[in-house]
């Protein structure tokens, strides 16, 4: 059963039978709205970019996987490549997380969205960001993007070790910014 998330809520990433999620996969889909013009309805190109960034307990940004960057440096963290236009059904872009091979330094994991062409979110129809366990490729969570206003980046979700397990927090944070980079001063207060 997946839960659709509001700004701020938390969510346990144990299984129902009582055992953790071992990998998982943050899924980011949209399509482009489509543009009256002289010539009759056509779609923009839109580039949305998901991107994982990895913190130790400090809050200091360890790795990053992203466009230009399909892989950690350990491997636990995999993109499965850039998709410039959002142009087919399902997720677009995907980053897989083996959440048991993560360092013990790595502490939480930021997950971000930003729009590398520039348009903000009321220009992109049927944006979605989902968390689903690898494992079953059940859909454990879902954050829904599409109309959440006049910028172009959001900072998602924060999964975060929790004792033994982790869970995640849909954080929802607007943002500016083409690149993660970019986003960083917004990430920070989130740790």
């Amino acid at each position: 059963m997946s839960v659709n998330l509001s700004k701020g809520q938390k969510v346990s990433l144990a299984k129902r039978d009582g055992g953790q999620l071992t990998r998982v996969r943050m899924g980011l889909g949209w399509d482009a709205v489509k543009k009256k013009g002289f010539f009759g309805t056509k779609s923009q190109s839109i580039d949305l970019d998901a991107s994982v960034l990895l913190f130790n307990a400090s809050g200091q940004l360890v790795d990053q996987v992203w466009f230009q960057q399909l892989r950690s440096q350990d491997g636990s963290v995999q993109h499965t490549g850039d998709n410039r236009t959002g142009a087919g059904d399902g997720d677009d872009e995907a980053i897989r997380v083996d959440l048991t091979a993560l360092p013990g330094a790595v502490t939480s994991l930021v997950c971000t969205v930003n729009s590398f062409t520039g348009q903000d979110f009321s220009q992109i129809a049927n944006a979605y960001c989902r968390l689903v366990d690898e494992t079953t490729e059940t859909e454990i969570a879902r954050y829904e993007l599409s109309g959440a206003g006049q910028h172009n980046a959001q900072i998602m979700a924060k999964v975060s070790r929790d004792g033994a397990g982790w869970s995640m927090t849909a954080l929802g944070v607007p943002a500016t910014g083409r690149t993660f980079r970019d986003l960083l001063p917004a990430i920070t207060p989130t740790l």
